[in-house]
């Protein structure tokens, strides 16, 4: 377990931010429950609500009825206890490959905040098994395919109620275990769930949620990524710095764009002296590259306004409303608002792809890169046919940019009607999600190849008698890259370098911009 001296992350009754379940993800911090008597005792009450129904027959969905269009099937009081592990049992159909620990923990964590809003129905101890499997990081194995993403994502989330009930499988200090034996370890009893526990579990946008918070949060770091990347491209193709100009920005304010404009002014010293230009415009892969990752800079805002107030709904069926002692049927499971934001982040990711693609191909063409050498190759003269630097480089961030850029078809819009046509129109929001997933991994592999040919096109540069001092900020992030990356001289094979540099980019390794 990762230990840190942060505050623990409180479940409660306050709202939580991407960067609480980002923490949560990686192992920062700690967590813990609210322990207050009036928290815990709001909690309680919607269970002892609904114990107080059963005990008047009423008729729940979920809890004295069949699931979905079997609604209308009446569950006799003496199976309401088994219907709980019927569902996920039945549910346990899911494929693909299993959610990686750090996407997992984002699920549980999603899941928890949203079951202590206390309109669930669920007890206690519930919250605390949930909060323990986080704190003691023992995650289900949950395979990631197989949601509609309504009624929630209800295949996904029931290995999390199968393990919260000792079954199925986890992963538990680095070994694939068995949920019995691990609570048989740790001296625990498995949960049996209660009437409407199991519902309550599943039926919700956790798994769709949970992974647009890494999304957002890799969204975040590539965006500064990609304009440190432009600024090094500035110099190694000795662009035109103007093009960023303040007064320029002025007269198309967006918010986003001014800030990216802003941010290569400051990493290119725009206001120190310059030299002679030599071209008035340069093309359009670095004049408009605040124009174009602007849009991903004023989207954030919003995306974040999308995810944070699903990460903090209750957003399962039906609503237990104790106070008020009504049972609230609806649709909150319909993941849309997340469906909607993670189609639309991974167009935006993908055109930042598009752009360092770009960068790339001018920075190995002699016709368009000024000067350097061919494929930026740093081979001598008497050498230089043998040598093809970046060429094969370039070529597969071409590919990586081909398949962001397919993956970029919205899932949203491809409802399908299912399970008798209960779940007749249906959110894709946690399909849409791992496609964003996939468009940010490809789009870092572009910005990883396109980081170190830019770093490489900066030291050829930096070879010229009459070459000027980089900037303070590219110094800095030059110095860096050396440590890990020495210039490519004689041709060697890059993956490793390339693996490394993806490393350090999940990691959020290098200070960029605030």
């Amino acid at each position: 377990m990762t230990t840190h001296p942060l505050e623990p992350v409180t479940f409660g009754e306050l709202p939580l931010r991407i960067e609480d379940v980002l923490a949560l993800a990686n192992r920062q911090v700690p967590t813990q429950l609210q322990g207050d008597p009036a928290f815990r005792q709001r909690i309680a009450k919607g269970a002892q609500f609904l114990d107080s129904l059963l005990d008047k027959e009423g008729v729940i969905y979920g809890v004295t009825t069949g699931y979905g269009d079997s609604c209308v099937v009446a569950v006799p009081l003496q199976h309401v206890e088994a219907l709980p592990r019927h569902l996920y049992t039945f549910h346990g159909c899911g494929l693909g490959e299993l959610l990686d620990p750090q996407a997992t923990r984002a699920v549980l964590a999603a899941r928890l905040q949203s079951l202590c809003h206390g309109v669930s129905g669920v007890r206690v101890e519930l919250l605390e098994r949930l909060q323990a499997f986080l704190d003691l990081d023992i995650l289900p194995l949950i395979p990631e395919e197989g949601s509609v993403g309504a009624s929630g994502d209800l295949t996904p989330l029931s290995y999390v109620a199968a393990t919260l009930s000792g079954e199925r499988e986890v992963l538990f200090r680095g070994e694939r275990r068995q949920s019995s034996d691990v609570h048989r370890e740790l001296g625990w009893d498995p949960l049996v769930l209660r009437p409407k526990e199991a519902l309550a579990l599943m039926n919700g946008t956790a798994v769709m949620t949970g992974l647009a918070c890494l999304a957002f949060a890799r969204a975040d770091y590539l965006l500064q990524l990609a304009t440190r990347i432009t600024a090094l491209n500035v110099v190694a193709l000795q662009g035109n710095p103007e093009h960023f100009d303040e007064r320029l920005f002025a007269a198309k304010p967006h918010p986003g764009q001014m800030q990216v404009a802003a941010w290569l002014r400051k990493d290119l010293a725009i206001d120190a002296p310059t030299a002679p230009l030599h071209r008035l415009q340069d093309r359009y892969s670095l004049r408009c590259a605040p124009h174009v990752l602007g849009v991903l800079a004023d989207s954030l805002g919003w995306l974040r306004s999308f995810i944070e107030t699903e990460l903090n709904s209750a957003n399962d069926n039906p609503i237990i409303d104790a106070e008020e002692e009504r049972v609230l049927h609806g649709g909150h499971f319909y993941g849309g608002h997340i469906a909607f934001a993670m189609d639309s982040l991974k167009t935006l990711v993908a055109n930042v792809a598009d752009l360092l693609d770009r960068q790339l191909a001018l920075l190995v063409d002699v016709r368009y890169n000024h000067g350097l050498p061919s494929n930026l190759s740093g081979a001598s003269a008497e050498r230089a046919m043998l040598n093809h630097g970046f060429k094969a480089v370039q070529i597969g961030a071409s590919a990586w940019t081909a398949e962001a850029l397919k993956n970029t078809m919205p899932a949203s819009v491809f409802s399908r009607s299912t399970e008798c046509h209960n779940q007749d129109k249906v959110s894709m929001g946690t399909i849409a999600a791992r496609d964003a997933i996939r468009v940010l991994e490809l789009t870092e592999q572009v910005a990883a190849a396109t980081l170190l040919a830019a770093n490489q096109g900066v030291w050829l540069r930096s070879q010229a008698c009459d070459a000027r001092p980089l900037p303070p900020a590219l110094a800095a992030m030059h110095e860096a890259l050396a440590k890990d990356f020495p210039p490519v001289i004689e041709d060697r094979a890059l993956e490793a370098e390339l693996r490394l540099c993806l490393k350090r980019i999940a990691e959020q390794h290098w200070r960029l911009h605030a």
